[in-house]
């Protein structure tokens, strides 16, 4: 089970995530959306949003750094083991704190307001708890850490992570004997990536970046 879990499940979530949102994309594109609720409680919505997708935004960047970034990388840069711990439980934890008070608000928004929650599925809202689990998970791994503050139980999950990428064997070797929590946050995170294709998170990957960026609108005033 553990070498399923952390060899080869990775490979079956990730093939899930392209192929099932091509699919999805393909076969049922008016599905793919948000299915966002902004008309109703607006000014929750936007308190909850913009401090979940900080502290996600945070989060995601800082695990892709932390995990993908070779070691010998750091090491010429003379940030030691420990520095990227100390930095990595710090960012993360504030990061993890702002999303999980949002997600908090989201959550309580989608099942005390009556008109949010007759349309509301069980799949929302089984993200919505998926997602909290696994920032409590996140959260939780700060504390075990706190343990190991030399840093070199953080290159066990950055051999892992790049050992998965670049599709070498025995990665899962180097989780053996590390603590259950973090054995968990992985192997949720990872069903999370499985299950994305079939849900409202398909709207990460069509997010309006470029709105941003547009030209302003020219708006003639009406003849009189």
């Amino acid at each position: 089970m553990h070498f399923f879990l952390f060899q080869i499940f990775p490979y079956i979530a990730g093939i899930t995530l392209v192929l099932g949102s091509i699919l999805r994309f393909d076969r049922d594109p008016y599905s793919w959306r948000s299915k966002s609720s902004q008309l109703l409680r607006k000014k929750q919505l936007i308190v909850g949003s913009v401090l979940f997708h900080l502290g996600i935004l945070v989060i995601l960047g800082g695990h892709a750094v932390g995990l993908l970034t070779p070691i010998a990388v750091f090491d010429a840069m003379g940030i030691s083991h420990g520095a990227k711990q100390i930095l990595a439980m710090t960012a993360g934890g504030i990061a993890g704190v702002f999303c999980l008070i949002g997600l908090l608000i989201l959550i309580h928004r989608r099942l005390f307001d009556p008109r949010i929650r007759a349309t509301t599925s069980f799949a929302d809202i089984s993200v919505l708890f998926l997602l909290l689990a696994q920032l409590c998970l996140g959260l939780y791994t700060i504390t075990e850490s706190m343990n190991h503050l030399d840093g070199h139980e953080m290159t066990k999950f950055m051999n892992w992570a790049q050992h998965i990428v670049t599709f070498r064997g025995g990665a899962d070797a180097y989780l053996s004997d590390v603590a259950l929590v973090f054995k968990m946050h992985i192997t949720l995170g990872l069903f999370i990536v499985f299950i994305w294709p079939f849900t409202r998170l398909v709207h990460v990957f069509s997010a309006p970046i470029g709105f941003v960026m547009r030209p302003y609108q020219v708006v003639r005033k009406r003849a009189r």
